[in-house]
């Protein structure tokens, strides 16, 4: 069958198009089409969970334009966890450290400004998220256990106990196995989250029975102040008492989701849509782990550059795993450039499948000028500096329209590139000395420069590929790289019509007068 292509056919229409079988079952219940997105606040938030809000968001755009039913994002704070390992980023550990299996909203704030350490993750996740303008509504696990809207799910759990232990028990190893149950007990004296047996569960009454951690037998009633659930079943609940419609994880997650969706259908609830997404990799290959900080965060990536080249990273083939590290951003800048240009020449279906659709809620901003960063970069190496306005004393030459004020974003990409020059190029710039040939031709460039009445960038672009051919570089290659390497003292280059057009034919020739006498 031939596919369609008078309809977006971007991913996120395609789960979207998913959803609206829905629409009517989630309208009579909630009202609304939830999404919704975990966090585990044993930790900061970090680039991976930007990245599932924001791919989370691409889908619910993309939904709200092909349905007129209302939707919602649930930003959820899986804080009820117990803290089962120290974090090796946190101020002051030995304040943290007695408080192991302890709830993480009972355990303090190393920094000591929030009433725990999980109301400081949590006020950092808010602050986060609202910090790139996420539409979204927090809720907290704690909360919601405390004040009673988990105690009718975890009296279904309680009352298909044999039933979900069935699906659990053979996905566990022998000896977990031996001593799982679905509820772990909150001790009534320390408070600690416990990892003990059930010794016996009475559904009608709606009690378990367990052994605290100093030998006493306990009789207590399932309620969200006496216990919690264990994490896959705690998944279950949570998307039968909101009636979640779709949720992102990652495809190590593909059979905990299986899990968790069969249980939810034992409550009665009808597990979410779900796309699972490819995980990131380091500079080796390597997957990316937070414990051990082998990739980037997310104040490195926008030390670099602006958070949209981001967003279009994160668009780009979510199923498909993908290097995560420093010489990747360069590229991605450029990309949501060039989807910015892009766009303006694009019929309305073809706009709903350029990322910066999704990534500006469809309203993306015009390009504000020509400069790519490529070129920035190869500006800031070439002035050698740490002062943008360095950058912008050629930058007004070239575009006198040109100011910060009137261009804020192109602001922004001059400060992430002579922040990315001064870490990543200028330690490993090292120029050679030309060839005889190489020579010449440089010569004839300099000439050719000085010649020329009209200093665009094309027609400079022109010059320089006809010198090339013209002294018999073959492939065209070899000549730009000559270029990058003689003149930049790098591998790799901008297109030198754009660059000799921003820097100056005066300064380029100079670079060629002290590229011809290096040895």
């Amino acid at each position: 069958m031939q596919q369609k292509t008078d309809v977006p056919q971007s991913w996120p229409f395609q789960e979207a198009r998913k959803l609206l079988e829905r629409v009517p079952r989630a309208h009579a219940q909630k009202g609304h089409v939830l999404f919704e997105t975990g966090y585990g606040p044993s930790g900061l938030p970090h680039l991976g969970t930007f990245g599932e809000v924001a791919r989370t968001t691409f889908v619910r755009r993309a939904f709200e334009q092909l349905s007129s039913c209302p939707t919602s994002l649930l930003a959820f704070s899986d804080d009820r966890d117990g803290l089962r390992k120290i974090p090796q980023n946190i101020p002051q550990p030995q304040k943290v450290s007695p408080f192991l299996e302890f709830p993480l909203t009972q355990v303090p704030d190393p920094w000591g400004c929030c009433k725990s350490f999980g109301h400081h993750n949590n006020a950092k996740l808010r602050n986060f998220l609202d910090s790139f303008g996420f539409q979204y509504e927090f809720k907290s696990a704690t909360d919601c256990y405390r004040s009673g809207v988990y105690d009718e799910a975890l009296l279904k759990v309680l009352h298909y106990y044999e039933e979900i232990l069935d699906v659990m028990l053979p996905s566990l190893r022998e000896e977990r196995a031996a001593t799982y149950s679905p509820f772990l007990p909150i001790s009534p004296k320390t408070g600690k989250i416990l990892q003990v047996a059930i010794e016996h569960y009475d559904a009608s009454a709606g009690t378990i029975v367990f052994t605290d951690e100093d030998g006493t037998r306990v009789e207590a009633p399932v309620n969200g102040r006496t216990c919690k659930l264990q994490w896959k079943v705690d998944w279950a609940a949570r998307w039968y008492v909101f009636g979640v419609d779709y949720e992102m994880s990652g495809k190590d997650l593909i059979p905990s989701f299986q899990l968790s969706s069969r249980i939810c259908r034992i409550l009665g609830g009808v597990p979410p849509e779900g796309f699972h997404y490819e995980l990131f990799l380091d500079e080796e290959g390597k997957k990316i782990s937070k414990s051990k900080g082998n990739g980037l965060t997310m104040e490195e990536w926008m030390r670099y550059a602006p958070v949209e080249s981001l967003s279009v990273y994160l668009f780009h083939a979510p199923k498909s795993a993908k290097r995560l590290f420093f010489d990747v951003i360069p590229r991605q800048v450029e990309e949501y450039l060039a989807c910015l240009e892009r766009y303006e020449q694009e019929d309305e279906v073809r706009r709903q499948d350029n990322p910066v659709w999704h990534i500006h809620a469809g309203t993306p901003p015009t390009r504000e000028c020509d400069l790519s960063f490529s070129v920035l970069l190869n500006l800031a190496s070439v002035c050698n500096t740490e002062d943008a306005t360095v950058l912008w004393g050629f930058i007004t030459r070239y575009r006198p329209e040109a100011s910060l004020e009137k261009m804020p974003f192109l602001a922004k990409l001059v400060e992430h590139a002579v922040a990315y020059y001064q870490d990543f190029v200028k330690p490993h710039k090292h120029y050679r000395a030309a060839t005889e040939v190489e020579k010449q031709a440089f010569l004839a460039l300099k000439t050719a420069l000085l010649s020329l009445t009209v200093l665009q960038s094309e027609a400079i672009q022109t010059v320089v590929y006809d010198i090339g051919k013209a002294h018999g570089f073959t492939p065209l290659k070899a000549w730009f790289s000559a270029l990058y390497e003689v003149l930049l003292g790098q591998k790799e280059g901008p297109r030198m019509g754009s660059f000799i057009a921003l820097y100056g034919v005066t300064e380029t020739v100079l670079l060629i007068d002290e590229a011809l006498k290096r040895k």
